[in-house]
C-alpha cells in the first residue's frame, strides 16, 4: 500500500504537491576542459556541441554519450517554458542532486550556486524568468578528482582499482519544478514520540506572513480515516505544534507502529489559507517508530531487533549511481526482502528519495551513509561536515532510517587512531548529528578504530565459520582493544573505550565466483555449493556468537569491477534466493 499521494517518479515523495513538471530528457551539453565557458559567454550564447539524457552524466551509456574519462568542467542548457497564467507564482527549480559545484544561469543571469555532490537544492528563478515565453536555462558544473571532496566510491585516479569506480560528473538526479504562491511551506520537520504517543511538527513558511492572515490547517490520517485535524495561525516563519495520536478509530495501538512486519504509515497534510483561499497543499507521511539502545541491544519500538542487512551501494552497468527507473529500486528492494535480509546499508551513497520512500513503504530497515573523503585537511572538515548536515536534514522524516553512519574505515580520517585532530573531528560530527536528531543512533567510524559511536560495528572478511568464532571467542580482548582483528586493526582510537554499545559485524563475506577477471574479498569460488556451503558457515558462526546482535553481507550486487554481489550487475541471482532467505532466517 502506497502513501495518499504516490506519484510515480516524483522525486520528492516526503513533500509532495500536484502541480509539478519534470525536466527530465535532452538537454544542450558541452565539456570545457579549458574552462572558457564563461569568458566565451556560454550563459547567454550557449557552446556546447552535444546533448545528453538528464538524469544521467555523460560517463554513463544512458546519458547517449558513455565517455569515462574525466572532464573537470561541462555545461548543460534547455529551454524552459512559463505559462503566462502562471504569474504572480513563484518559481521554483529543484535539482536533486548535481556533483558536484553547480552554477545557475536564467536567460543570461547568474542566479547562484551550490556546492555537494549527494544533496537536493533549489533556487527561486522568478526574478529573471519571462511568464508567456520560452526561457534559457543554463547549467555549468565543476568536478576534480579532489581527495578533500566527498566522493565515496568514485575514483579520483585515471582508472579503476579495489573497490573504487568510474566518476560521478554533473546532473545525476532528477531536474524539476514547481509554481508555488508567494506564500508557501517550505519544510516541515516530522519527530514521532511512540511513548507520549504524540508527533511534533516543526514548520517553515517562507514568504511575506505579516501582511495577510495566514492559516496552516495539518491533517493526519491512518489507512484512509482521519485521525487528527489542527489549525494554527502562522504569525512567524518557524513554527512548532504537538499532536497527540491517542485515538480508538483505527483499533489498537500497537497496529499504528511502523515496523518491517508492520509498515503502518500515517499519512498528513500541510493546507495553507491567505483567509479562505487555499494557497498551498502538500502531501507527506510519517511513521510511529521508535530507536533506541538499552543493555547491548538495539530496539526498534521498545523490543530488541536483530539486524539482517545487506550492503547496497547503489550501481547500475548503464546508469552508474543513478537508478534507471521507479521500477529498478523496487526491483532491488524486493529481492532483498525476498533473500531474508530486514535492512540495508547504503554504502558511500546517499540514495534517490525514492529509494527511501519505498523503504518507508514496505518496512526495510536503513543505514543512511556519507560518502567519504579520502585526505584530512582543513577543507575537508568544512566540505565534508556542511554536506553531511544537509544529508541529514534531508533524510531526518524518513521512518525506515534507524542509522547514521558519517563515516565508515577511517576513510579521510587515515591516522585516527592516534591523531587527535581527526578523532575531534569525528567526534564534532557525532554530535552535531545528534543536536540535530537525538533519536537515532549515529556510528564513527564503522568497522574500527571508533571514537564516540552508539553501536561498535565490526568489519572482518574472515572465510570460514570456524575461524569466525576462534577470532571472536574472547569479547573482552576485542572491545578492550587487548588485540587486533581484520589485518591489525582495533575496535577503538586511542583515547576511546567500550561503555557497553551493541556489537554488530557491518561488512562480512564478500564472496566471489571465479572469474577471469573482477575482484571478491579472499579466496574466489567455484561451485555453487562451495559457495552457498562457506556462505552458510560464515553466517552461522555470527549467529553463534551471543554478545554479536546483527550484521550486514557485502554486498547485494556486482559493482564494475567488484563481483561480490548475490546478483550480477543486471540483477539475475547467482545462486536461488530462497536459499539465502533460508539461512538469513535459520
Amino acid at each position: 500500500m502506497t502513501t495518499k499521494m504516490y506519484i510515480k517518479d516524483y522525486p520528492r515523495p516526503q513533500f509532495v504537491r500536484e502541480n509539478w513538471t519534470n525536466l527530465n530528457g535532452e538537454w544542450g551539453f558541452g565539456f570545457d576542459d579549458a574552462n572558457i565557458g564563461e569568458e566565451q559567454g556560454w550563459p547567454a550564447s550557449f557552446g556546447g556541441d552535444r546533448t545528453i539524457t538528464v538524469p544521467f552524466t555523460y560517463e554513463t551509456k544512458a546519458s547517449g554519450i558513455g565517455e569515462e574519462a574525466h572532464h573537470p568542467f561541462v555545461w548543460y542548457n534547455r529551454s524552459l517554458d512559463i505559462p503566462a497564467e502562471a504569474e504572480g507564482k513563484r518559481v521554483i527549480l529543484h535539482f536533486q542532486a548535481v556533483d558536484y559545484i553547480a552554477k545557475l544561469w536564467i536567460n543570461g543571469t547568474l542566479v547562484g550556486s551550490h556546492q555537494g555532490g549527494y544533496t537536493a537544492f533549489s533556487f527561486d528563478i522568478t526574478p529573471y524568468i519571462k511568464y508567456g515565453a520560452a526561457n534559457t536555462v543554463t547549467l555549468k558544473v565543476e568536478d576534480s578528482m579532489d581527495a578533500t571532496q566527498p566522493r565515496g566510491k568514485q575514483r579520483w585516479v585515471e582508472n579503476n582499482f579495489e573497490c573504487f569506480y568510474v566518476q560521478t560528473t554533473g546532473i545525476w538526479q532528477s531536474v524539476w519544478m514547481e509554481l508555488v504562491d508567494p506564500v508557501h511551506v517550505n519544510t516541515v520537520k516530522i519527530t514521532p514520540d511512540l511513548d507520549a504517543r504524540t508527533v511534533r511538527f516543526e514548520y517553515q513558511v517562507k514568504g511575506d506572513i505579516a501582511s495577510a492572515e495566514v492559516r496552516l490547517e495539518t491533517v493526519i490520517s491512518l489507512k484512509g480515516r482521519t485521525v487528527k485535524k489542527l489549525s494554527l495561525t502562522i504569525d512567524r516563519p518557524w513554527l512548532q505544534l504537538d499532536a497527540d495520536l491517542v485515538h480508538e478509530a483505527n483499533g489498537p495501538w500497537k497496529h499504528c507502529h511502523w515496523s518491517p512486519a508492520h509498515p503502518n504509515l500515517y499519512d498528513v497534510e500541510f493546507i495553507l489559507y491567505r483567509g479562505d483561499e487555499k494557497i498551498d497543499h502538500v502531501y507527506s507521511y510519517f511513521g510511529m517508530r521508535k530507536i533506541s539502545i538499552e543493555k547491548g541491544k538495539v530496539l526498534l519500538n521498545n523490543a530488541p531487533v536483530y539486524q539482517r542487512l545487506i550492503l547496497d551501494q547503489g550501481y547500475w552497468p548503464d546508469s552508474h549511481l543513478t537508478p534507471p527507473s521507479e521500477e529498478a529500486i523496487l526491483e532491488d528492494i524486493d529481492k532483498i526482502m525476498a533473500m531474508g535480509y530486514n535492512g540495508v546499508r547504503k554504502h558511500m551513497k546517499v540514495e534517490d528519495a525514492r529509494f527511501l520512500y519505498w523503504c518507508d513503504v514496505k518496512g526495510l530497515l536503513v543505514w543512511s551513509e556519507m560518502a567519504a573523503t579520502f585526505e584530512f585537511n582543513d577543507n575537508a572538515v568544512q566540505t565534508f561536515a556542511n554536506e553531511w548536515m544537509e544529508v541529514v536534514r534531508q533524510q531526518y522524516n524518513h521512518p525506515s532510517i534507524i542509522t547514521w553512519v558519517p563515516f565508515n574505515e577511517s576513510w579521510g580520517v587515515m591516522n585516527i587512531k592516534k591523531d587527535v585532530k581527526q578523532q575531534q573531528f569525528t567526534v564534532a560530527v557525532y554530535h552535531m548529528t545528534k543536536a540535530f536528531d537525538p533519536h537515532r543512533p549515529v556510528i564513527t567510524n564503522d568497522g574500527w578504530e571508533h571514537t564516540v559511536s552508539d553501536i561498535l560495528t565490526l568489519h572482518d572478511y574472515v572465510e570460514t565459520g570456524e575461524e569466525f568464532l576462534k577470532r571472536y571467542a574472547n569479547k573482552d580482548e576485542i572491545v578492550g582493544n587487548e588485540r587486533s582483528f581484520n589485518h591489525w586493526k582495533y575496535a577503538y582510537a586511542d583515547g576511546y573505550a567500550y561503555g557497553g554499545q551493541p556489537i554488530i559485524v557491518s561488512e562480512f563475506g564478500g564472496i566471489a565466483f571465479k572469474s577471469e577477471s573482477g575482484w571478491g574479498y579472499g579466496s574466489q569460488e567455484s561451485s555453487d555449493e562451495a559457495f552457498i556451503a562457506r556462505f552458510r558457515s560464515i553466517h552461522q558462526a555470527i549467529k553463534e556468537t551471543d554478545y554479536i546482535v546483527g550484521y550486514c553481507y557485502t554486498q547485494i550486487t556486482d559493482v564494475q569491477q567488484e563481483v561480490n554481489g548475490l546478483l550480477t550487475e543486471d540483477r539475475k541471482p547467482k545462486v536461488p534466493l530462497e536459499v539465502i532467505r533460508e539461512i538469513n532466517l535459520s
